[in-house]
């Protein structure tokens, strides 16, 4: 890809992640949203990069946020951003470490990251542990912003479990790829566990070429289309949210 494209389709992804923030801010102007929960219905459906490009968008904006790596059965995140640390969740839970010494800077300012070890056991029992609970609730009083990347609501009950203890979900759709029935049975798993679901995030969503994708924000009734960058490769996408009725926003 010549450099002048990919520099371009970089702007427009940062631009797009930006609208995405705008949208989550809007969803409640009075109770501001700043722990949120990223999920999908089935694996592959793109949520730790719209976690990932979320992230980057509120530290760009000035505001510190920590990007929580809770898919601890298929940990993606420490890759993506080219950041290992000596340890994770379970040494924080199992108090082997102190949340300052776990929690890494990035090479983005602001932008924080909290991984998780591999082969957890038991991960499930963790997340719904009070100690847990703790660490979400320091979290939050640390940092500006708090991003937890689960595993699929399909697969595991972990995604509920942590949406419980944060301010909003956003459920990741990617388009004719999960089936109708996957999707609402997830959406209903996550409406009863009672989370509160700020919106959802259709991904891949190509409109009208391939060279560029959009962005449908709805909200009352009214839509106003963005445009897109297509990425990289298979990396393209398209990602939106909308409060609580859906839309879709570019990877």
């Amino acid at each position: 890809m010549p450099k002048k494209k990919a520099s371009a389709d970089r702007l427009v992804v940062q631009n797009a992640a930006k609208t995405l923030l705008a949208n989550i801010r809007f969803a409640s102007v009075d109770n501001p949203i700043r722990v949120i929960t990223l999920t999908s219905s089935v694996p592959n459906e793109g949520k730790s990069t719209v976690a990932l490009n979320l992230a980057q968008a509120i530290a760009t904006g000035g505001k510190s946020v920590v990007l929580v790596e809770c898919d601890m059965r298929r940990r993606s995140m420490a890759d993506m951003i080219g950041v290992h640390s000596r340890g994770g969740l379970y040494a924080v839970l199992s108090e082997q470490m102190t949340l300052d010494e776990a929690v890494v800077e990035t090479s983005q300012k602001n932008l924080y990251f909290l991984d998780s070890e591999p082969h957890i056991p038991n991960p499930a029992d963790i997340i719904a542990s009070k100690r847990f609970a703790r660490l979400v609730k320091s979290l939050s009083e640390s940092f500006q912003y708090v991003i937890f990347d689960t595993p699929p609501v399909g697969t595991f009950v972990d995604a509920a479990e942590v949406g419980h203890l944060s301010d909003g979900v956003l459920f990741v759709i990617r388009e004719n790829f999960a089936k109708r029935n996957e999707v609402l049975a997830a959406m209903d798993q996550l409406r009863r566990a009672e989370v509160h679901i700020i919106g959802t995030v259709m991904n891949y969503c190509e409109v009208e070429s391939s060279e560029y994708y959009y962005s449908y924000y709805t909200k009352d009734g009214k839509k106003v289309r963005t445009s897109e960058g297509s990425g990289s490769g298979s990396s393209r996408g398209a990602q939106g949210v909308a409060p609580a009725s859906g839309s879709r926003f570019t990877r």
